[in-house]
Protein backbone atom coordinates (compact mmCIF):
# COMPACT_ATOMS: atom_id res chain seq x y z
CA UNK A 1 0.00 0.00 0.00
CA UNK A 2 1.45 3.74 -1.26
CA UNK A 3 0.68 7.34 -2.07
CA UNK A 4 -1.01 8.39 0.96
CA UNK A 5 -1.61 11.74 1.19
CA UNK A 6 -2.85 13.77 4.38
CA UNK A 7 -2.97 16.72 6.65
CA UNK A 8 -3.88 16.74 10.51
CA UNK A 9 -6.55 18.61 12.24
CA UNK A 10 -9.25 17.74 14.71
CA UNK A 11 -11.41 19.97 13.32
CA UNK A 12 -14.52 17.49 11.72
CA UNK A 13 -15.66 14.08 11.43
CA UNK A 14 -13.92 11.84 9.66
CA UNK A 15 -15.61 9.13 6.89
CA UNK A 16 -14.13 6.41 5.79
CA UNK A 17 -15.21 5.24 2.18
CA UNK A 18 -13.49 1.75 0.75
CA UNK A 19 -13.89 1.79 -3.17
CA UNK A 20 -14.21 5.92 -3.10
CA UNK A 21 -12.66 6.28 -6.91
CA UNK A 22 -15.79 6.44 -8.85
CA UNK A 23 -19.62 4.91 -8.22
CA UNK A 24 -21.29 4.84 -4.90
CA UNK A 25 -17.82 5.29 -3.01
CA UNK A 26 -17.19 8.96 -4.86
CA UNK A 27 -20.72 9.93 -4.78
CA UNK A 28 -20.85 9.37 -0.93
CA UNK A 29 -17.02 10.84 -0.68
CA UNK A 30 -18.34 13.48 -2.17
CA UNK A 31 -21.66 14.20 -0.26
CA UNK A 32 -20.04 13.35 2.98
CA UNK A 33 -17.31 16.50 2.31
CA UNK A 34 -20.21 18.79 1.46
CA UNK A 35 -21.89 17.87 4.84
CA UNK A 36 -18.28 19.05 6.30
CA UNK A 37 -16.64 15.64 7.12
CA UNK A 38 -12.97 15.01 7.10
CA UNK A 39 -12.91 12.35 4.27
CA UNK A 40 -10.26 8.93 3.85
CA UNK A 41 -10.77 7.02 0.71
CA UNK A 42 -8.99 4.03 -1.22
CA UNK A 43 -9.15 2.39 -4.36
CA UNK A 44 -6.92 0.24 -6.63
CA UNK A 45 -6.45 2.41 -9.35
CA UNK A 46 -3.87 5.29 -8.81
CA UNK A 47 -4.57 7.09 -11.90
CA UNK A 48 -8.62 7.35 -10.36
CA UNK A 49 -7.40 7.67 -7.12
CA UNK A 50 -5.78 10.50 -7.91
CA UNK A 51 -8.73 12.19 -9.63
CA UNK A 52 -11.08 11.24 -6.90
CA UNK A 53 -8.93 13.17 -4.48
CA UNK A 54 -8.84 16.15 -6.71
CA UNK A 55 -12.53 16.10 -6.88
CA UNK A 56 -13.00 16.01 -3.19
CA UNK A 57 -10.27 18.99 -2.35
CA UNK A 58 -12.25 21.41 -4.95
CA UNK A 59 -15.51 20.74 -2.40
CA UNK A 60 -15.33 24.01 -0.10
CA UNK A 61 -16.85 23.78 3.17
CA UNK A 62 -17.10 26.14 5.95
CA UNK A 63 -14.44 23.46 7.56
CA UNK A 64 -12.21 23.61 5.00
CA UNK A 65 -12.01 27.97 5.19
CA UNK A 66 -10.85 28.21 8.27
CA UNK A 67 -8.62 24.69 8.38
CA UNK A 68 -6.53 23.28 5.35
CA UNK A 69 -8.74 20.81 3.23
CA UNK A 70 -7.72 17.28 4.83
CA UNK A 71 -8.13 14.06 3.82
CA UNK A 72 -7.00 10.91 2.86
CA UNK A 73 -6.30 9.29 -0.43
CA UNK A 74 -4.69 5.51 -0.27
CA UNK A 75 -3.71 3.42 -2.83
CA UNK A 76 -4.96 -0.08 -0.88
CA UNK A 77 -6.06 -3.22 -3.20
CA UNK A 78 -8.34 -4.83 -0.44
CA UNK A 79 -7.96 -8.42 -1.90
CA UNK A 80 -4.88 -8.20 0.49
CA UNK A 81 -6.80 -7.94 4.10
CA UNK A 82 -3.37 -6.72 5.26
CA UNK A 83 -3.51 -3.20 2.92
CA UNK A 84 -7.36 -2.85 4.63
CA UNK A 85 -6.29 -2.77 7.91
CA UNK A 86 -2.80 -0.87 7.45
CA UNK A 87 -4.91 1.74 5.44
CA UNK A 88 -7.73 2.04 8.58
CA UNK A 89 -4.30 2.41 11.25
CA UNK A 90 -3.07 5.06 8.75
CA UNK A 91 -6.83 7.25 8.90
CA UNK A 92 -6.39 6.65 12.51
CA UNK A 93 -2.67 8.10 12.93
CA UNK A 94 -3.20 11.07 10.25
CA UNK A 95 -6.53 12.10 11.64
CA UNK A 96 -6.98 10.62 14.84
CA UNK A 97 -10.48 8.85 14.63
CA UNK A 98 -13.05 7.49 12.25
CA UNK A 99 -16.66 8.29 13.03
CA UNK A 100 -18.27 7.03 9.90
CA UNK A 101 -17.40 3.87 7.99
CA UNK A 102 -18.80 3.25 4.42
CA UNK A 103 -17.91 -0.88 3.45
CA UNK A 104 -18.59 -0.01 -0.48
CA UNK A 105 -15.46 -1.46 -1.76
CA UNK A 106 -16.91 -5.25 -3.78
CA UNK A 107 -16.09 -7.23 -6.45
CA UNK A 108 -19.22 -8.50 -8.22
CA UNK A 109 -18.04 -11.74 -11.00
CA UNK A 110 -20.69 -12.78 -13.00
CA UNK A 111 -20.08 -16.16 -13.70
CA UNK A 112 -22.21 -19.99 -13.91
CA UNK A 113 -21.41 -21.93 -10.57
CA UNK A 114 -19.54 -24.54 -11.91
CA UNK A 115 -17.29 -21.88 -13.88
CA UNK A 116 -16.28 -20.25 -10.96
CA UNK A 117 -12.26 -20.44 -10.43
CA UNK A 118 -10.70 -20.96 -6.91
CA UNK A 119 -8.73 -17.52 -7.79
CA UNK A 120 -12.26 -16.01 -8.26
CA UNK A 121 -13.78 -17.41 -5.23
CA UNK A 122 -10.81 -16.55 -2.75
CA UNK A 123 -10.87 -13.11 -4.37
CA UNK A 124 -13.99 -12.10 -3.67
CA UNK A 125 -14.01 -13.74 -0.06
CA UNK A 126 -11.33 -11.50 0.70
CA UNK A 127 -12.68 -8.04 -0.72
CA UNK A 128 -16.67 -8.92 -0.13
CA UNK A 129 -16.02 -10.66 3.36
CA UNK A 130 -12.56 -10.51 4.65
CA UNK A 131 -11.76 -6.95 4.76
CA UNK A 132 -14.78 -6.12 5.00
CA UNK A 133 -15.14 -7.85 8.64
CA UNK A 134 -11.71 -6.87 9.57
CA UNK A 135 -12.25 -3.23 9.02
CA UNK A 136 -15.48 -3.18 10.37
CA UNK A 137 -14.13 -5.25 14.09
CA UNK A 138 -11.36 -2.06 13.53
CA UNK A 139 -13.84 0.74 13.51
CA UNK A 140 -16.00 -1.24 16.44
CA UNK A 141 -13.00 -1.22 18.43
CA UNK A 142 -12.08 2.31 17.96
CA UNK A 143 -15.88 3.52 18.34
CA UNK A 144 -16.20 1.53 21.66
CA UNK A 145 -13.07 3.98 22.63
CA UNK A 146 -14.31 6.88 21.32
CA UNK A 147 -18.31 6.56 22.14
CA UNK A 148 -20.07 5.67 19.38
CA UNK A 149 -20.19 5.65 15.51
CA UNK A 150 -21.56 4.82 12.44
CA UNK A 151 -21.07 1.71 10.30
CA UNK A 152 -22.65 1.58 6.49
CA UNK A 153 -22.31 -1.97 4.45
CA UNK A 154 -23.30 -1.47 0.84
CA UNK A 155 -25.14 -4.55 0.20
CA UNK A 156 -27.43 -5.66 -2.82
CA UNK A 157 -30.66 -6.90 -3.91
CA UNK A 158 -29.07 -9.85 -4.94
CA UNK A 159 -28.32 -10.51 -1.17
CA UNK A 160 -32.42 -11.68 -0.86
CA UNK A 161 -32.84 -12.33 -4.55
CA UNK A 162 -29.35 -13.94 -6.51
CA UNK A 163 -29.88 -13.91 -10.24
CA UNK A 164 -28.36 -16.83 -12.81
CA UNK A 165 -24.15 -16.19 -12.44
CA UNK A 166 -24.89 -14.17 -9.02
CA UNK A 167 -24.49 -16.91 -6.67
CA UNK A 168 -21.40 -15.92 -5.05
CA UNK A 169 -22.00 -12.18 -4.90
CA UNK A 170 -25.15 -12.45 -3.35
CA UNK A 171 -23.98 -15.21 -0.86
CA UNK A 172 -21.14 -12.41 0.32
CA UNK A 173 -24.04 -9.58 0.53
CA UNK A 174 -26.22 -11.82 2.66
CA UNK A 175 -23.42 -12.41 4.91
CA UNK A 176 -22.91 -8.69 5.37
CA UNK A 177 -26.60 -8.23 5.78
CA UNK A 178 -26.59 -11.42 8.43
CA UNK A 179 -23.14 -9.08 9.93
CA UNK A 180 -25.12 -5.84 10.58
CA UNK A 181 -28.53 -7.51 12.01
CA UNK A 182 -26.62 -9.40 14.18
CA UNK A 183 -24.01 -6.31 15.48
CA UNK A 184 -27.42 -4.09 16.06
CA UNK A 185 -27.70 -5.14 19.18
CA UNK A 186 -23.92 -4.87 20.75
CA UNK A 187 -23.64 -2.14 19.28
CA UNK A 188 -26.22 0.13 21.23
CA UNK A 189 -24.85 -0.01 24.08
CA UNK A 190 -21.60 1.89 23.06
CA UNK A 191 -23.46 4.42 20.59
CA UNK A 192 -22.28 2.36 17.31
CA UNK A 193 -25.09 2.01 14.25
CA UNK A 194 -24.57 -0.10 11.58
CA UNK A 195 -27.28 -0.66 8.70
CA UNK A 196 -26.92 -2.05 5.04
CA UNK A 197 -28.10 -0.40 1.61
CA UNK A 198 -29.74 -3.13 -0.71
CA UNK A 199 -29.51 -1.21 -4.20
CA UNK A 200 -30.72 -2.59 -7.62
CA UNK A 201 -28.85 -1.69 -10.49
CA UNK A 202 -27.14 1.44 -9.74
CA UNK A 203 -25.63 3.27 -12.76
CA UNK A 204 -21.83 3.03 -11.77
CA UNK A 205 -18.73 2.10 -13.90
CA UNK A 206 -18.84 -2.01 -12.50
CA UNK A 207 -22.69 -2.08 -13.18
CA UNK A 208 -21.69 -1.07 -16.92
CA UNK A 209 -18.62 -3.42 -17.20
CA UNK A 210 -20.91 -6.71 -16.53
CA UNK A 211 -24.28 -5.38 -18.36
CA UNK A 212 -22.99 -2.57 -20.64
CA UNK A 213 -26.85 -2.67 -22.53
CA UNK A 214 -29.08 -2.43 -18.78
CA UNK A 215 -31.72 0.30 -19.46
CA UNK A 216 -30.69 3.28 -17.86
CA UNK A 217 -34.02 4.06 -16.92
CA UNK A 218 -33.99 1.55 -14.78
CA UNK A 219 -30.94 2.35 -13.15
CA UNK A 220 -30.39 4.65 -9.47
CA UNK A 221 -28.02 7.26 -9.68
CA UNK A 222 -25.17 6.45 -7.18
CA UNK A 223 -25.87 10.12 -5.62
CA UNK A 224 -29.21 8.36 -4.33
CA UNK A 225 -27.39 5.39 -2.54
CA UNK A 226 -25.13 8.86 -1.16
CA UNK A 227 -28.01 10.25 0.39
CA UNK A 228 -29.31 7.00 2.21
CA UNK A 229 -26.12 6.76 3.42
CA UNK A 230 -26.23 10.27 5.00
CA UNK A 231 -29.49 9.24 6.06
CA UNK A 232 -28.01 6.11 7.95
CA UNK A 233 -25.38 8.93 9.82
CA UNK A 234 -28.00 11.62 10.89
CA UNK A 235 -31.27 10.39 10.72
CA UNK A 236 -31.54 7.08 13.31
CA UNK A 237 -34.97 7.51 13.59
CA UNK A 238 -35.88 6.89 9.82
CA UNK A 239 -32.79 4.70 9.29
CA UNK A 240 -32.50 2.40 12.61
CA UNK A 241 -29.65 0.24 13.43
CA UNK A 242 -29.80 -3.20 12.07
CA UNK A 243 -32.12 -2.79 9.21
CA UNK A 244 -31.62 -3.39 5.45
CA UNK A 245 -32.78 -0.50 3.64
CA UNK A 246 -33.52 -1.13 -0.45
CA UNK A 247 -32.91 1.71 -3.02
CA UNK A 248 -34.94 1.06 -5.74
CA UNK A 249 -34.95 2.74 -9.08
CA UNK A 250 -38.72 4.75 -9.28
CA UNK A 251 -38.07 8.34 -9.03
CA UNK A 252 -41.13 8.58 -7.01
CA UNK A 253 -40.29 5.51 -5.01
CA UNK A 254 -39.61 5.98 -1.08
CA UNK A 255 -37.15 3.96 0.87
Amino acid sequence: MSNFSSSATKAASVCLVTGGTSGIGLATARLMRRQGYRIAICGRDAQKLAAAKQQLLEINTAESESHQQVMIAAQADLNDVDQATQFFEQVLADLGTVDVLVNNAGMAPLEKFEEITSETFEALVNVNVRSGFYLTQKAWQHMIRSGGGTIVNISSMSAIDPFPGFSLYGASKAWMDLMTQALAAEGEPHGIRICSIRPGAVETPLLRGLFPDFPADQCVPPEKIAEVILGCVQDPKKYPSGQFFPVPHQPDATV
